[in-house]
């Protein structure tokens, strides 16, 4: 998971996404809080690869599959990061629009 990451920040969406399919086949179908950052991780390379659309609905998808509980500390604040690395003349457009009223809830 952490691997996951790194090459996520680094925008190396190729290397993440290897990462991410190897960490989900090692994490228990319970692992609720892993998976969702694997899920938005995945998100993030997407709109690192210049699908924005797909990263957003993808992390609407992996958010509004949680619990409420489970929407606070660093699943929120990874979502938030994918929002705001989008740049604001994309803020109208639907997807984009529904990730800010998931994270506004």
């Amino acid at each position: 998971m952490h691997l996951s990451h790194a090459l996520t920040t680094l925008g190396d969406s190729r290397g993440a996404r290897t990462s991410q399919q190897r960490a989900l086949e090692l994490s228990a179908p319970t692992s609720t809080m892993t998976r969702t950052l694997l899920n938005i991780d995945g998100a993030a390379c997407s709109h690192h690869d210049g699908d924005s659309e797909d990263a957003c609905r993808r992390t609407v998808a992996a958010l509004t599959g949680l619990p409420d509980g489970y929407r606070t500390g660093l699943v929120r604040r990874r979502a938030q990061d994918l929002y705001e690395a989008i740049p604001t003349q994309h803020h109208r457009e639907r997807a984009v629009r529904e990730l800010r009223d998931v994270l506004a809830s």
